[in-house]
């Protein structure tokens, strides 16, 4: 299990930092208590500095341990990242496929709505929000992406239904997606 440069996080150059502080704390600390103990120091000298010494024996293994962590850490964002992208060029390609074998009825759906909009003699504003009502957006949704107020939004979506002679959201999906919903024809 090999350190790669690309393995440290920010926070793990930060815990390496700190490890290598604690280490040179520890070791300059065991330096000073063998030489003292050669030059005939008192016990209590070496008591406290073998306390600077566990210290800093202890304050390594503390960050080693929190440094393992977060490698491990970052490692499972990195595989669940690569999982992500995998999975996001399947979906893409999955949709880019399902595209491409309904773009004729997709525009020829595209057209009847159109064609159904002009009977109902919706404004170019009611058919932009009856087709984002149909898309599922909420009233908020529609607004945002028009680029108006929610209440305008509301307001259209009424005019829609009431142009419509339909209840509301549920009705005008219903109306286009009913027969849609049907199974196959059997030959």
């Amino acid at each position: 299990m090999g350190l790669r440069h690309s393995d440290f996080t920010s926070e793990g150059r930060l815990l390496a930092g700190i490890l290598v502080a604690f280490l040179m704390v520890a070791v300059l600390a065991a330096v000073d208590i063998f030489s003292d103990l050669r030059e005939g120091t008192t016990a209590s000298h070496v008591v406290s500095e073998s306390g600077v010494f566990l210290v800093g024996l202890l304050g390594s293994i503390f960050i080693v341990h929190r440094l393992v962590l977060t490698l491990r850490v970052a490692r499972a964002a990195e595989r669940e990242a690569v999982d992500l992208a995998q999975r996001l060029i399947v979906t893409e390609a999955e949709a880019n496929r399902w595209r491409s074998e309904a773009r004729d009825l997709m525009n020829g759906l595209a057209v009847a709505l159109d064609q159904q909009f002009d009977r109902w003699a919706l404004s170019p504003a009611e058919k932009e929000t009856a087709l984002l009502l149909l898309k599922g957006l909420s009233h908020k949704e529609v607004a945002d992406v028009r680029s108006v107020s929610e209440a305008t939004a509301r307001q259209q979506a009424r005019a829609v239904y009431k142009k419509a002679g339909l209840s509301g959201r549920h009705d005008l999906a219903a109306f286009f997606l009913e027969d849609l919903m049907l199974p196959p024809d059997p030959m």
